[in-house]
């Protein structure tokens, strides 16, 4: 099967209102500057508007070091309690205008990019009571904890935002266990009816909450959000990130015919095993992405109408036999075999 990257440019990306949020609550905790000066894109320049897309791994960078600067339960709840309505613009705007709550939440559902990546999961259930579910993608359990609870206290926010009065949950479940003293959650939701070491993490209102009328219901408003999501979404443009200079500078040692690990370091100035540590920290590695790299320029140079054996030597095989080896493996297929 040949290698491939997402098919939209901007899965993998988070906003820059949602990192703003997040980064302004780590300033304020003992994280010194320059852990955070290590964290790609999150300065203001880079967080400026709604169309710049910030890599999910810096806002994953973030959120674990408010794991590690505050002590939780509680570090969640701070970011929700830092967000007023507004502070995600349109996002926040989307999930509180609606006929009712269970209304917004279900049309505002299919622009959840606005706000953060593709892959971290927000999932809606109204057979009566309403209950909304966050799976997000931070791979420490730690992290996902803090995620999770300001996910939660998000939307039990919006909902007393949107609806004007003290909405206390149905419920609520966390995938965590239990901390040794969760007086902060009850406090902050308003209720003792809490689930740990539950499948999923999750927040349910109540029929009557989820069906109420909202007094912000504005159906042109609401459409106007609509057309404005579409239009960010389309007109986003991501940042690159330290997997993208990465392949920034493959893609350049490709071209001189250098393609092994050392002067791709050197052009990134860190050490061989620092650039493989932070492509481990991507969920990848060497040997992946230069297989993908030779994969998308082979594809491309063999269109040209460029022989296997010139294809071969550009791109560092020893011969075009492995040229051939390699291409049969990515596609099931010859090189000569394309246009037959």
């Amino acid at each position: 099967m040949s290698p491939s990257r997402p098919l939209d440019p901007i899965d993998g990306t988070t906003s820059t209102h949602l990192v703003r949020l997040v980064r302004d609550v780590v300033r304020s905790t003992n994280a010194g500057p320059a852990r955070l000066a290590r964290i790609p894109a999150i300065d203001d320049a880079a967080l400026t508007g709604e169309l710049n897309r910030i890599p999910l791994r810096s806002l994953i960078d973030l959120w674990e070091l408010l794991a590690l600067t505050r002590p939780e339960p509680g570090a969640g709840l701070a970011v929700a309690a830092a967000a007023p309505l507004g502070t995600l613009t349109t996002w926040d705007y989307l999930v509180t205008n609606g006929p009712t709550l269970a209304d917004a939440l279900r049309a505002a559902q299919p622009y959840h990019r606005l706000v953060t990546a593709a892959e971290e999961g927000f999932e809606l259930d109204h057979p009566g009571e309403l209950t909304v579910g966050y799976r997000t993608s931070a791979g420490d359990p730690a992290v996902a904890a803090v995620v999770n609870e300001y996910v939660l206290a998000y939307y039990l926010r919006r909902a007393r935002e949107a609806t004007g009065r003290e909405v206390i949950p149905a419920r609520l479940t966390f995938s965590r266990s239990a901390p040794a003293d969760h007086d902060a959650l009850t406090a902050a939701f308003g209720t003792d009816r809490i689930e740990f070491d539950a499948p999923s993490d999750t927040i349910t209102f109540t029929a009557a909450d989820a069906d109420a009328p909202l007094p912000r219901d504005d159906p042109m408003l609401a459409e106007l959000l609509r057309n404005h999501a579409d239009l960010v979404l389309a007109a986003a443009k991501p940042l690159p990130g330290p997997l993208e200079a990465f392949r920034l500078a493959l893609n350049a040692a490709l071209d001189e015919g250098q393609p092994s690990l050392s002067p791709v370091a050197r052009r990134l100035a860190v050490s061989p095993r620092t650039l493989q540590r932070q492509l481990a920290e991507h969920d990848t590695g060497w040997r992946q992405e230069i297989d993908l790299a030779r994969y998308e320029r082979a594809t491309s140079l063999l269109d040209q109408g460029l022989t296997t054996a010139t294809v071969a030597s550009r791109l560092g095989f020893t011969d075009d036999r492995a040229l051939r080896k390699a291409f049969h493996r990515w596609t099931g297929t010859s090189p000569s075999a394309r246009h037959t």
